[in-house]
Parts: C-alpha cells; sequence; structure tokens
C-alpha cells in the first residue's frame, strides 16, 4: 500500500480481538461502576469546586458542574455504543482506527494519552495538597523544596505525588484483577466520606453566601471571566476534566465479561452517579463560607470548610478518607493509560516492545512508562496548571467519538455486531454531542490551548517519522504469514 492508502487503512476489529485475546475477561458491571465513580468522582471533587467558585462562578459552581456533566452525558451515550460493539483495549483509539483509519486513530489516541498522563499528575498533585493540607493541622510539614512542584512556592519536587504513583504501579503490576478489588473497597468508603462532608456540612450553611447566585459578570486580571455565564462558561471549561472517567471505562473493555451488557452500565450508570454527588458537594461548600475564600485554599478547599465551621476532627477524617479515596482515580487513570500505552505498541505506532505483554498477560513494560512519565508530568507541574491541560486532550477524543457513531452505524450488523445499547434520537445527539465538546474547548484558556497545539504537532511529528512506517511494516508481515497459512 502507498503512504496514503496506509494513513487512512481501517484496521480489521477481528484483528483487535484477536490480539487482545490474551488479556483476561474479568471485570462486571461492579467493577466499572467502581471504576468510574472511582475515576469521575476523584480529586475534582475534593478540589476544584472551590477553586472553580473563587475564579469563575461564585455560588453558581454548581450549574458548571451541570453545565459539563450535560456535555459528558452526550458523549457517554456514544462511548456506551462504541465499546459495547468494540470492546477493544485503547478505547477511543482503536474504535477511530477501525472506523475512520489510522491517521485519525493516532490523533485521537494521542489526545487521549495527553489526558491520562495529565489526569495522574492532576489527582496525583491533589492527592498531595490534601495530605499536607491534614498533616499541617497537627504542625506536620515537609520541607519546601519537596512539598511543592518545581517553580511553586520554592518547591523541587512534589515527593507525596511521587510515591502516591509508585504505589499505585505497584499494585497494578499485580494485575487488573488485585486493582478491582482494591478499587471497589475504596470508592465505598470515598463516597462514605463525601456523604459525610454533605451531612456536616448541610448544618453550617448560611443563607446569604447564596446570594446573588450568579454574580455580576466582570473580567479578572488574568482575562478570565468572572460572574454572569460567561463565567459558568468558563468554570465548565475548568472543571470538564472531572467527568472523563468513563473513558477510563471504555480503555479497559477488553478485559469486560459480557462487554456488550457490562460497558452501557458502567459508562452511563457512573456518570449518573458523579454528577448527583459534584452538585451536592458544591452546593454546600459554597453554603458554608463566602467563596471568595476559597481562592487561597489551595487545592483542599473540603477540608478547609470544615475547619473553619469548626468541625477540625471531622475535617481530618473526611481528608484521610478522601486523600485514600484518591488512590481509585490513579488506579483507573494509570490502568486506562497503560492499555493505550500497550495498543499503540501493539500496532507498532510507538515501540513494538510496549505491546508486550508479560506471562501473566500483563502489559507492564507499557504501565512502567507511562508511570514514570506521569511521576515527572506531577512532580514538577503546579496543580492549577494541570486541570485545564487534562480537558484540552479529552475534549479532542470526545468529538471524534462522537463523530465516529454515524460510521458505526454504518457498519454495525455487516463487519461489526449489533449494538444492543444505541445512541439515541441519532442523528441529531451524535453530532450535538460533538459541537458541544468543541464549545468546552474553545472555552479553555488559551495558555491550554496553545500547549494542546504543541502536544498534536509532536503527536505529527512521530507518527509520520516513525508510527506510519512501523505499522505498515507490519501489516506487510501480517499479509505475509496470512498468505503462508492459506
Amino acid at each position: 500500500m502507498s503512504l496514503l492508502q496506509n494513513m487512512f487503512h481501517k484496521e480489521d476489529p477481528q484483528v483487535y480481538l484477536r490480539k487482545d485475546a490474551h488479556l483476561k475477561r474479568v471485570l462486571t458491571v461492579r467493577d466499572f461502576l467502581a471504576l468510574g465513580v472511582g475515576t469521575i468522582v476523584s480529586a475534582s471533587i475534593f478540589t476544584l469546586p472551590g477553586q472553580v467558585a473563587a475564579q469563575h462562578t461564585g455560588p453558581a459552581v454548581a450549574l458548571s458542574y451541570i453545565g459539563a456533566a450535560v456535555v459528558a452525558g452526550l458523549v457517554a451515550f456514544a462511548y456506551a455504543e462504541m465499546a459495547s460493539v468494540m470492546p477493544f483495549a485503547g478505547s477511543a483509539y482503536s474504535w477511530i482506527n477501525v472506523v475512520f483509519g489510522e491517521v485519525w486513530g493516532w490523533i485521537a489516541g494521542w489526545a487521549l494519552l495527553a489526558e491520562y498522563l495529565l489526569a495522574v499528575a492532576f489527582v496525583a498533585s491533589g492527592l498531595s495538597s490534601n495530605l499536607q493540607g491534614m498533616l499541617g493541622t497537627v504542625g506536620v510539614t515537609l520541607p519546601t523544596n519537596l512539598a511543592n512542584p518545581m517553580g511553586t512556592a520554592g518547591g523541587f519536587v512534589d515527593l507525596i505525588a511521587v510515591l502516591a504513583i509508585v504505589i499505585v504501579f505497584l499494585l497494578l503490576s499485580r494485575g487488573v484483577s488485585a486493582a478491582a478489588h482494591v478499587q471497589n473497597v475504596l470508592v465505598v468508603f470515598k463516597v462514605a466520606a463525601i456523604a459525610l462532608f454533605i451531612i456536616v456540612g448541610a448544618t453550617a450553611l448560611h443563607p446569604e453566601n447564596y446570594v446573588p447566585f450568579i454574580p455580576e459578570y466582570r473580567v479578572n486580571e488574568d482575562g478570565t471571566a468572572f460572574g454572569g455565564w460567561q463565567g459558568i462558561y468558563a468554570g465548565v471549561s475548568m472543571i470538564f476534566l472531572a467527568y472523563i472517567g468513563f473513558d477510563s471505562i471504555a480503555a479497559n473493555s477488553a478485559e469486560a465479561k459480557d462487554p456488550q451488557r457490562t460497558m452501557p452500565r458502567g459508562i452511563l450508570g457512573s456518570l449518573l452517579i458523579a454528577v448527583t454527588l459534584f452538585v451536592a458537594v458544591s452546593l454546600v461548600l459554597v453554603g458554608m463560607n463566602h467563596y471568595s475564600v476559597y481562592g487561597g485554599t489551595a487545592a483542599e478547599p473540603i477540608g478547609f470548610a470544615l475547619r473553619n465551621a469548626g468541625h477540625p476532627v471531622i475535617a481530618v477524617i473526611v481528608q484521610i478518607i478522601a486523600v485514600v479515596g484518591m488512590f481509585t482515580a490513579l488506579i483507573g487513570m494509570l490502568l486506562a493509560g497503560s492499555r493505550l500505552l500497550y495498543s499503540f505498541g501493539r500496532d507498532r505506532l510507538l515501540p513494538g516492545w510496549l505491546g508486550h505483554l508479560n506471562e501473566r498477560h500483563l502489559p507492564n513494560r507499557a504501565l512502567l512508562v507511562i508511570t514514570v512519565l506521569t511521576i515527572v508530568i506531577g512532580a514538577f507541574f503546579p496543580f492549577t496548571f494541570l486541570s485545564q491541560l487534562v480537558s484540552a486532550g479529552t475534549l479532542i477524543a470526545f468529538v471524534f467519538v462522537s463523530l465516529g457513531v454515524y460510521a458505526l452505524r454504518r457498519r454495525e450488523g455487516r463487519d461489526l455486531p449489533e449494538a444492543t445499547f444505541k445512541v439515541p434520537w441519532y442523528p441529531v445527539l451524535p453530532g450535538l454531542a460533538a459541537l458541544a465538546s468543541a464549545f468546552v474547548f474553545i472555552g479553555l484558556n488559551k495558555d491550554a490551548q496553545i500547549v494542546a497545539g504543541v502536544w498534536f504537532a509532536l503527536g505529527l511529528v512521530i507518527y509520520f517519522a516513525y508510527g506510519v512506517w512501523h505499522a505498515r511494516a507490519r501489516r506487510a508481515v501480517e499479509a505475509a504469514k496470512a498468505d503462508i497459512e492459506a
């Protein structure tokens, strides 16, 4: 095939099913609900509501969470149909490779790789902030150079973030079943901590803190919007990363039992649970204190709110559980990222040794590489900078998946199975999901958009310098083997 033909080559879905057959299908609906809730309801719920309220929305932060949930919900329908028809490792990367072609699959997968790298670093940073805030109440502090990322408040490396990622790596290297059991237990504790905050916080609400619910619009010193619907829109873009967890479910669909049943239920069910918790936490948080005070609470507004309301013991309890619970998000994102990197190696778009499975049928080489990369990012980049960068890569992938439903429908019942779950209101809803994702992307700050542009430029350089040629060679070898066997 010519270079152009290779770029737009649509992978045979049977190839992915055959290559992923060594991955053990052990995950159930309960596992995926825990994975989704554990990933979606992660550092974002314990960290971002206060920041968004202070910087953009005021008391109306719950509206930003609802707006982001609407967009995520539209995309989740597309994810559910895709995952039920094509239960491959790599989620959007593999799906787009099948329905649109290799170069488009690479772009979508490269976007997701940015998501996972940054999301793991973001959650580890949030975990560190909460743990340090909790330790600070009892007089325990880390040396400045080990407490903050490089260039932030005199820091050099965030040591706690590094240790958290290493712990999760060691757990995942033992297998997905062990990780799933730990995940299920931790999610229960985390939801309990959130419920405790909501119940206790509801006793310390001050109605005047909700007035005006949507403050008057103004422009912040950094040029971003505060108040009005413009501020709510800016808030949507900032906290959209909170809803990316259902992608981590899809990335592990090659390890799902009965994927046509488990994938839609896991994706849609976890999103519904998450939005309920996000809205409740946001409303309680801004009712306990005037939203402006949360601008200086770093990444632990919930602990601050409880201590300020006279509940220091409960603050410690909630934050201990929150810190432990954040490991669920690290498990979900690192697991999904390693499966994506494995998929790149499987297809030779990156070095083939990344697609190697060890004697226990685990892609631990890919897991090690993504662990090292996230340690570097999480240890040396500040929390607030990471939050919008996570959303940038995710939104690009969401556009591809939403539009991919149109190509998928034409092949269902032919060379692809008929979906047991279908996106409702087709063909309107997939297009609306793509437009909504693009609209949120436009609302990201300019720095995030510029960094995203640089990331995609780098991805295209790697694809044309390495990926397309090695993928072409792989297909030639596979075709020769098929001819010999025939």
